[in-house]
Order: C-alpha cells, then sequence, then structure tokens
C-alpha cells in the first residue's frame, strides 16, 4: 500500500527580500487569520473568546499576545494570530450570532519598516500615513497600486500589509520599489 502524500503550502513569499537602507520590506510570517462579522451584541462575547477588546472605531485595533483583531467595518473585524492559534476554534463555542471565515490561505503580509516605511507605502497607496492621522495602532482598508489590502500601523516605522496571497508578489514588488524610490 501507498503512503499518503500530504501537501503543504509553501508561503508565497518564500525567499524574497527587498527594500532600501530608509525602508525595509519583508514576508510576514506565516498567521491564521479569520474575517470575522457581528452585530454589535456579540461583541463582548466574542472578545471573551478572543482574548482582546474587538475595537468598534473606525481605524482602531487591539492587540495582545501576538493576535490582532483590525476594525475594517461597523460589524467586520480581520483577526489575526501571529503564533497560529486555531482562531476558529476560539469562536466556534461562543453562544452569540456572528460569522467567522478561515482567509488563512487566502491572505498573507509584508512588513515595511525604517524611517521611509511610510513613504515607500504612499508611492503606490493613496492614505494620510502622519501620525496625527494614522498612529501607531490605526488600520485602514485601502488600496496598494492595483490591489485592496489592509494597512495596520504596528509601531512609530513599523507596517503590516495584509493582502491575497495570489497578490502578493505584486505587493511586495511596488512596495520595495517604493522603498527604494524613499532613499532618493
Amino acid at each position: 500500500m501507498a503512503d499518503p502524500v500530504i501537501a503543504q503550502r509553501r508561503p508565497v513569499l518564500s525567499g524574497v527580500h527587498g527594500g532600501s537602507a530608509v525602508a525595509h520590506v519583508a514576508p510576514a510570517k506565516p498567521a491564521t487569520r479569520i474575517s470575522l462579522r457581528a452585530k454589535p451584541d456579540a461583541v463582548a462575547a466574542l472578545s471573551a473568546a478572543l482574548g482582546l477588546d474587538l475595537p468598534t472605531r473606525p481605524k482602531h485595533s487591539a492587540s495582545g499576545n501576538g493576535r490582532h483583531a483590525l476594525w475594517l467595518g461597523p460589524d467586520e473585524w480581520l483577526v489575526i494570530d501571529e503564533a497560529e492559534a486555531d482562531l476558529m476554534a476560539a469562536v466556534a463555542g461562543v453562544g452569540v450570532l456572528h460569522s467567522a471565515t478561515d482567509i488563512s490561505h487566502r491572505n498573507t503580509a509584508v512588513l515595511v519598516s525604517g524611517p521611509g516605511a511610510a513613504a515607500a507605502i504612499n508611492s503606490a497607496c493613496p492614505l494620510d500615513l502622519t501620525d496625527a492621522v494614522f498612529p501607531v495602532g490605526a488600520a485602514a482598508r485601502s488600496v496598494l497600486g492595483k490591489i485592496e489590502m489592509v494597512l495596520y500601523r504596528t509601531g512609530a516605522e513599523d507596517y503590516r500589509v495584509e493582502c491575497w496571497r495570489s497578490f502578493a508578489p505584486y505587493a511586495f514588488g511596488i512596495l520595495a520599489e517604493g522603498a527604494e524610490d524613499a532613499a532618493l
């Protein structure tokens, strides 16, 4: 009898690197993600199940222990767990009406960091990334060139660009080029 073969998904940006002296561009480590939808009356129970308070205001996020909840709309969040915990299991037993879809294999992320990170991102994204408008912890859905993405500011000079896996090489390329331009 033949041994079963189990397919392993290779990270889409495996081995790529880019950027410049002022903006480093790198693929993020694998993470689990869910797209979560719920009405306001379910937020408390879902927050308890996830171990962090789901943000309820535009452009806000909540983080703890490598888990991040990004507000995308009045009833929508992107939840990311960098430790690859089972987010679906975390919300499965919650007795409130909600919708959770595992998008771990659909999405990936590119990390942009350094003093020129905002300029690198702004080379293809219209968001105002000044501290007053997009402070640390801010998150928003926008465009990067011709693709949709979710931008999350994780530090003073650090950003996480979430995009669909199929668009990752394009996103990485445009960010790497923007990083090179930021160094000029």
